[in-house]
Formats: structure tokens, C-alpha cells, sequence
């Protein structure tokens, strides 16, 4: 048992240094961007803000000047109506550009639009790698699952590596657990706090204490975490091997090159009424909310949800219907609550990470425990730099044959 719990604590050092400033950095950036749609349009009201006062034109109206203003531009994401005291912020990429055959690089993939006049208010590149005001909110974002590492042929590096630190931290929670636990006897340490004599011992006690009082709620975190970065490399084929998975469209079709959109036959109307259609026939109570189209596979996806929720507070998340940009076939749908278990297990993924789940209060949790992982992280160093300043003056205190590792006793004076 003894070396074992030497091996324990070898793990849980190696392992807790390797990831530790990356559970540092995602633990804190999560505990913002669970509020990042507050966040954001707080920081940039000319986002989310209307310029004009009145009554707002239809949404096709507001893309159809868009796109006419700008004819490299498709809008990819748009909600259907124009939410009260709210600008029209939509998604965009660019068209094939005729001269080359591939995308223009418009330079922005975000415009908000005065629902009243059809105005641009703003543009931004959601996710790039900027602190100004308009790109904070979305940089950190994207900072929480990716650290911002590049894509390399096609492979997202970032997910990938922030996937394998989760299972690396997903491994340390059960190693943690076991050495929270040197003795059952005095099982009652590992759940106390010496707020009195502070210092060293308070910050011990914080990671120790702290971890095992939150150690259920970190586990899920760490779970959902590779579900989200390592989704189809990872967990879908663990979880398809237990609970059969019912396959997405996104998983059938290949994927095109960034700069190769695939440029839909039907228009976005067409689909819309498509999947109203779908939806009184599969008794879907919700209206229709939202479309996008992915065009890097050429599929239509329709949300249904009341006007500004489509951010999928509470429950499950919202139904999604998807179709086929050329002939408007149904590709699949993904409505919450429904399929096999395994289907039942990843629709929950997002939301138990979000803390969506439970509405405003799942989101106040994951926010104190984004904090909490931060927490942890630094403190386990801290630990381990105590430990390390306390091995050296044992090793330079030592008789010198000792620190030489021989066993020839020191000669005597």
C-alpha cells in the first residue's frame, strides 16, 4: 500500500504540474464566458443595441440590404425574428469569388444590423486573437477549449490538446480522491478548513478539502470537457459501443476546405417552411427560432425556440431539424430528450458543462467552479514549490556521503 501511494503521489505531482496552468487559464476563462452573452453585449452595446428606434423590418428585409450591400457576404446564421430592444446580429462568410474560385476573405464573420434601418452597426471576427472590446468576450471564449492553437490541415490542435489535458485531469480526479484519504480513521481532515492558522496549511486544506467537498461536480466537468473537445475522436465511439448513437448529418457528409463553400441551391425561406412543415408533423410546440447553414457540408439546420433563447437555457439544449441545401431532403434532427440512451447522454454534454441544465443557477455554479479549478491549479503548485524548497535544504542539510547517494558513513573529525 505504502508504494503505492508513493506511485499515487508521483502521478498526482506529474500530472497536476503538466496541466495545471491550462486547467488555470480554462477554469477561470469558463467562469466568465458562462455569461458571455450578458458580458459581451455590456462591452459592446453597438453590437446588441439598435441605432433607430421603431418598428423593426423582417429579418429576410435586413439580409436581403445586407447582401446587397455587400455581394461577397452570405449570412450562415440568423435569428428569424428580431428580438425587442435588440440590434440583429448575424453570421456571415464569403461568397465564391468568380476570379479565383474560392471564398472571399471578407475579414469579418460577424455584422450586427439596425433592425430599423437595415444600417451596419459593427463587424467583428468572432475568435480572433485580439483584446479590443469587440473581440475580448469571443478571444476568451475560444481561449477556454482551443488556448488558441492553430489548425493544421484540417486537424483542430487545440480541441486535440485540450482534449487530452481533460482525460489527464478526468485520471488525476481519482488519483486525488485516493490520497485525500491517507488514513479512514481521521477521514474528517480531508474535509476540513484551518481557516484560523491560514498560510500553508489554509492553502493545503484549499486544495485538498476543496477538492474533495467539489470532487463529484469536477469529475462531470472533466467528463463533459472530452466530450466537447474529443467528440467524435473519443466519446462518440466509447459511447456508440454501449447505447448505440443515432449518426448526425455532420458526420456523414465529408467536409470542404475553408476557402471552398459550398453555395446552397434553395434559399433560406424555402427552408424555413420546410421545417415548419416538419414540425407540426413531429408535434414540435416551439416556433421556429433560428437558421444556419453549414457550408463547408451544405446542410440547412433549423432551432426552435422563443427569441432569445437560443442559447438553450434549460433542459437539454433546443430541437434542431437539418436539411439538404439542394433538394431540401431531411438529413436528420436532433430534439432533445429523445433517441437511445447514448443519444440521451451526449445531448446532455453541453448543457451539464454550461450548467445551461439548470438555467441561471447552473450557470452561477459552473462559474464558482471555473473558479474553483482555477483555485486548485495554484494552489497544487504551490504545494509542490513548499515540498521542492523543503527537499533541497533536506538534500544540502545532509551528510555529504548521503547526498552523494553512497552509503559510506561520513568520516569522523
Amino acid at each position: 500500500m505504502l508504494m503505492l501511494r508513493k506511485f499515487g503521489v508521483l502521478l498526482h505531482r506529474w500530472i497536476g504540474l503538466s496541466v495545471a496552468v491550462f486547467l488555470f487559464i480554462a477554469g477561470l476563462t469558463g467562469a466568465f464566458i458562462s455569461w458571455d452573452h450578458e458580458l459581451d453585449a455590456w462591452l459592446n452595446p453597438h453590437l446588441y443595441e439598435p441605432a433607430t428606434q421603431g418598428d423593426p423590418l423582417p429579418v429576410e428585409t435586413l439580409i436581403a440590404r445586407l447582401e446587397a450591400q455587400d455581394p461577397r457576404v452570405m449570412v450562415t446564421f440568423s435569428p428569424l425574428e428580431v428580438e425587442p430592444g435588440h440590434a440583429l446580429l448575424v453570421s456571415v462568410t464569403g461568397r465564391i469569388d468568380p476570379s479565383t474560385g474560392k471564398a472571399y476573405d471578407l475579414g469579418f464573420n460577424q455584422v450586427a444590423l439596425d433592425p430599423v434601418t437595415g444600417q451596419i452597426q459593427g463587424k467583428r471576427e468572432w475568435g480572433a486573437i485580439s483584446l479590443s472590446r469587440e473581440n475580448l468576450l469571443p478571444f476568451l471564449y475560444k481561449l477556454h477549449y482551443t488556448m488558441h492553437l492553430p489548425n493544421v490541415n484540417g486537424v483542430e490542435l487545440g480541441m486535440w490538446f485540450m482534449g487530452f489535458v481533460s482525460i489527464a485531469w478526468f485520471l488525476d480526479c481519482f488519483i486525488a480522491l485516493y490520497l485525500s484519504f491517507p488514513s479512514w480513521r481521521t477521514w474528517r481532515k480531508s474535509f476540513a478548513f484551518r481557516l484560523r492558522k491560514g498560510g500553508y496549511a489554509l492553502n493545503f486544506d484549499l486544495h485538498r478539502s476543496g477538492g474533495v467537498w467539489l470532487w463529484g461536480l469536477l469529475l462531470l466537468l472533466a467528463v463533459t470537457s472530452i466530450s466537447l473537445n474529443l467528440n467524435t475522436e473519443v466519446v462518440r465511439p466509447v459511447v456508440n459501443m454501449i447505447s448505440p448513437l443515432t449518426p448526425t448529418p455532420f458526420e456523414t457528409r465529408p467536409m470542404r476546405p475553408l476557402d471552398e463553400p459550398i453555395m446552397p441551391a434553395l434559399q433560406r425561406t424555402q427552408i424555413v417552411e420546410l421545417a415548419r412543415a416538419e414540425a407540426r408533423r413531429l408535434d414540435i410546440a416551439e416556433p421556429a427560432g433560428g437558421v444556419f447553414y453549414g457550408a463547408l457540408q451544405g446542410i440547412y439546420g433549423v432551432g426552435f425556440y422563443e427569441p432569445g433563447n437560443d442559447h438553450g437555457d434549460g433542459g437539454l439544449g433546443n430541437t434542431w431539424l437539418y436539411f439538404d441545401e439542394k433538394d431540401g431532403k431531411p438529413l436528420g434532427a436532433h430534439i432533445p430528450g429523445t433517441g437511445s440512451a447514448g443519444d440521451i447522454f451526449m445531448q446532455a454534454q453541453f448543457p451539464l458543462h454550461s450548467g445551461r441544465i439548470l438555467g441561471i443557477p447552473g450557470r452561477i455554479l459552473v462559474s464558482l467552479l471555473g473558479l474553483t479549478v482555477a483555485m486548485l491549479s495554484v494552489t497544487g503548485v504551490v504545494i509542490w514549490a513548499r515540498k521542492r524548497k523543503g527537499r533541497t535544504a533536506s538534500a544540502k542539510n545532509a551528510p555529504a556521503g548521503v547526498r552523494l547517494g553512497t552509503d559510506r558513513a561520513p568520516a569522523v573529525q
